[in-house]
């Protein structure tokens, strides 16, 4: 029953964004506006992590599953791919690059500030 209760606030927020997305007529997807709305609910503790943790954690789990759909219609759309291939993987390896490279580096000035922050606290307890 848990697994049910936590499928529906999640279905349900999924249904809100797609419903705003179409009253209002907005160019963002409702799946996007969905997931807005949850980290918004999640921020507030509004909707708290253990209300959807078991659902989160099973969505997760199976997340190659949900690939499968945009496998096929890249199979299915081999002609267009195939003329601009070259293109296509330059453009893969350095968007990977880029991401990796951000994240590597919004980590570490992270992890430093962080560090300071402890240093700073440790001089003021002493």
């Amino acid at each position: 029953m848990k697994l049910f209760r936590e499928a529906i606030i999640i279905l349900g927020i999924y249904l809100l964004g797609e419903f705003i997305s179409e009253v209002l007529s907005l160019p963002v997807p409702g799946n996007i506006l969905g997931m807005i709305i949850l980290l918004f609910l999640l921020c507030t503790k509004i909707i708290k992590l253990e209300q959807i943790n078991t659902i989160s954690n099973f969505l997760l789990d199976h997340l190659a599953f949900f690939f499968i759909p945009a496998g096929v219609g890249l199979m299915t759309s081999v002609d267009i791919i195939k003329d601009s291939w070259l293109k296509l993987i330059v453009v893969c390896i350095a968007t990977t690059i880029i991401i990796i490279s951000s994240t590597g580096l919004i980590v570490q000035y992270i992890t430093r500030k962080n560090n300071k922050r402890g240093e700073n606290l440790e001089h003021i307890n002493k």
